[in-house]
């Protein structure tokens, strides 16, 4: 058999299919393996190029591939699907990640580290607790509406408002009052939850220099948005600058060409939402507290605002703080070799 110079990995939960080409780029390899097969018979084969589809446990399987000599690569699945001919099925998938990864200009997905995947399992259960606080908060508001009471907006006028609710006596009456204490009580634990997971997000942050430079020198980038700055990709040398990296966010605009003629658009409901939410959430904050500050940001941040409005003004600070941080981690790790 020729030497076999790129692997193409379906990977699932428990079976794996496997597809090699030779320097000719002529199939030469096709395996299907169980879980526990898989690295011991990647141990056996030379050192190679090896990609997979960038999905669930892609990171996990990216590390232990390149311990046992090989490069692993991993490529996002919307660049995958083009390249899939005739029906689908495994082989034909792993077929499909060889020729993406051979197409030209193809952008690959940096392999995280153990401690980068961590970080970010906080934020993913951070946001999760989130929505299930603010899913209660909005039941116990719906249920008390129906009753004529109505609250300001947040948790603390509504927490306050359905306990003077049932001290009144009137929830008891309409035998509610357990329903409500319920309702508060799990409203309590969740924000307890929240409350713990953002305080180990910021002591990793207090930890690490990198997110503490980004927290420091730019304006509307906290606690949360320079952790998920920091873990959001593996290499951010990948990106040619920080334009790319901004655009990889989702704080650049869409657009449309033919032509010629290209139209921009608006941004796009895709990329990380999580990371951008973030993003413009600290930038509203720090246009809104503008002042009369005189710095050459503040007064760039003021003409805009004047000229074009305030979510326009806090967008393009956002974009401008992921350009800035793009060249914040870059400096970081070229430093660090």
């Amino acid at each position: 058999m020729s030497k076999i110079t790129l692997i193409g990995i379906d990977t699932a939960k428990q079976v794996f299919h496997l597809v090699g080409i030779d320097q000719n780029g002529k199939f030469v390899y096709r395996r299907k393996l169980s879980r526990a097969r898989l690295l011991p018979t990647l141990a056996q084969l030379e050192s190679c190029e090896v990609v997979l589809e960038a999905c669930a446990a892609s990171h996990h399987w990216g590390r232990q591939i390149e311990r046992l000599g090989h490069r692993a690569r991993l490529l996002a699945p919307q660049h995958v699907k083009p390249y899939r001919r005739g029906q689908k099925n495994d082989y034909r998938d792993a077929e499909a990640i060889i020729s993406a990864a051979l197409a030209p200009g193809i952008h690959f997905v940096g392999i995280k580290g153990v401690a980068q995947q961590a970080e970010q399992a906080l934020h993913r259960v951070r946001s999760r607790l989130l929505s299930q606080r603010n899913a209660a908060a909005n039941e116990l508001r719906g249920l008390l509406g129906e009753y004529g009471l109505v609250f300001a907006k947040g948790i603390k006028p509504l927490r306050a408002g359905a306990v003077r609710f049932v001290d009144s006596g009137e929830a008891a009456a309409l035998g509610l009052a357990e329903l409500v204490w319920d309702i508060l009580d799990e409203l309590e634990r969740l924000q307890l939850r929240f409350d713990a997971y953002k305080d180990r997000i910021a002591q990793r942050v207090d930890a690490d220099e990198t997110s503490r430079r980004l927290c420091t020198e730019l304006n509307g980038v906290g606690v949360l948005s320079a952790s998920a700055l920091r873990v959001k990709v593996a290499e951010v040398r990948d990106f040619a600058n920080g334009r790319h990296f901004a655009a990889y966010v989702g704080l650049a605009p869409g657009h449309r060409g033919t032509g010629g003629q290209v139209t921009i658009g608006k941004l796009q409901r895709k990329h990380d939402r999580y990371l951008r939410q973030l993003l413009i959430h600290g930038a509203r904050a720090a246009v809104r507290h503008l002042g009369d500050k005189q710095d050459p940001q503040s007064r760039w941040l003021r003409e805009l605002k004047a000229r074009r409005g305030f979510n326009i003004a806090a967008v393009a600070l956002a974009h401008k703080n992921a350009r800035q941080a793009w060249a914040i981690l870059g400096q970081e790790q070229t430093a660090q070799g």
